[in-house]
């Protein structure tokens, strides 16, 4: 007797690959641990399925995320940038000033991103012009953005702005119902800088360009591409996106924040960018697993404080998260060179 396996259907098949493909393959392990730690938390939490907690959980996710999305250009080209947590402190100040000096919005969220930006291009030119390491220089300008934060700010204190436009941008919501919360305007915010960014990295010269000079710089320049301009460019861009989560933080919180509220997110970026399969080394990295991962430490944050998780407990916890994730972008490194040395061998064979 003789069994045979029912053949899969073809559009069950084609769906299969294309879900996969628009994940990756190495982020399915994302998708897991993000499925267990959801397990385990609402075993312990009746409330963490209720749809406002879902929905702060998106919100929460706004700040890091464009923080996450801007990093991820700059890894993937080989690079790193230390600072966007003070960047993001000095736009949020900035954003709360411009906007009690003229009462516009509009004008708070230029002043932000365009701080950003400036901030942004001053690390590109000390990594560029003075070639020194962006390990090195953007440690040294996250300690000077974070003093220029305090400088700009009146006494370096917080600066109140108490502007119902702006706090919308920050704790506002859409679609709001009786029997629904509402999606916040701040998630999808990054939403859509989100899926521009994936449209960017994926099917533009510009995106490909960024993969070219992370994977073989040197066979980037011999193609063309002006290294010089390019880190200009990326860098600037992580700039403008840390000076818009500037912006939601002090919509969030109606206050241009110095530090609180900005502090140590760049750690968090960082850890969000490498976990979604990023490597220090440059030339690997989606904007998908960077959400994803984002998603992960959003979700692993919120249970904590559900389950009443001290704070030192989570900082604890958030670094062996970063410990973990560029451990594994190693062994993944090294399992890839094993695999093209094999081939090669093979190939010579």
């Amino acid at each position: 007797m003789t069994t045979t396996d029912t053949p899969r259907p073809p559009s069950q098949d084609g769906a299969l690959k294309r879900i996969t493909a628009f994940v990756g393959a190495e982020n399915l392990s994302l998708i897991i641990a993000l499925i267990i730690l959801v397990a385990l938390i609402a075993s312990q939490s009746e409330f963490f399925f209720s749809a406002r907690n879902i929905l702060n959980i998106g919100q929460n996710m706004a700040v890091v995320g464009l923080l996450a999305v801007g990093m991820t250009l700059v890894i993937v080209s080989a690079g790193l940038d230390i600072s966007v947590g003070s960047m993001a402190g000095a736009a949020s100040v900035v954003c709360a000033l411009v906007v009690n000096a003229t009462d516009m919005v509009g004008l708070g969220i230029a002043g932000g991103m365009a701080l950003g930006t400036v901030l942004g291009l001053v690390n590109a030119t000390i990594i560029t012009v003075l070639r020194v390491n962006p390990v090195v220089a953007t440690l040294a300008t996250f300690s000077a953005f974070r003093g220029l934060a305090f400088l700009i700010a009146p006494g370096g204190r917080p600066v109140g702005v108490l502007d119902p436009e702006l706090r919308f941008l920050g704790s506002g919501r859409v679609f709001e119902t009786e029997g629904f919360p509402g999606i916040p305007v701040s998630f999808l915010i990054l939403l859509f800088v989100a899926v521009v960014a994936h449209i960017v990295m994926k099917t533009t010269v510009f995106g490909r360009s960024i993969y070219s000079m992370g994977g073989n710089p040197a066979a980037a320049r011999l193609a063309g591409i002006n290294l010089t301009s390019m880190k200009f460019r990326i860098y600037a861009i992580s700039g403008a996106l840390a000076g818009l989560a500037g912006v939601i933080v002090t919509a969030r919180t109606s206050s241009g924040q110095p530090a609180s509220g900005t502090q140590g997110l760049e750690l968090e970026a960082i850890t969000a960018v490498f976990l979604g399969g990023a490597l220090l080394s440059g030339g690997k990295g989606t904007i998908v697993g960077t959400m994803l991962a984002v998603m992960l430490i959003a979700v692993l944050a919120n249970g904590m404080n559900l389950l009443g998780i001290p704070t030192f407990y989570q900082l604890v916890a958030k670094g062996l998260l970063l410990v973990a994730a560029v451990a594994i972008g190693q062994w993944r490194l090294a399992r890839s060179e094993r695999q093209q040395a094999q081939a090669a061998a093979a190939g010579s064979q």
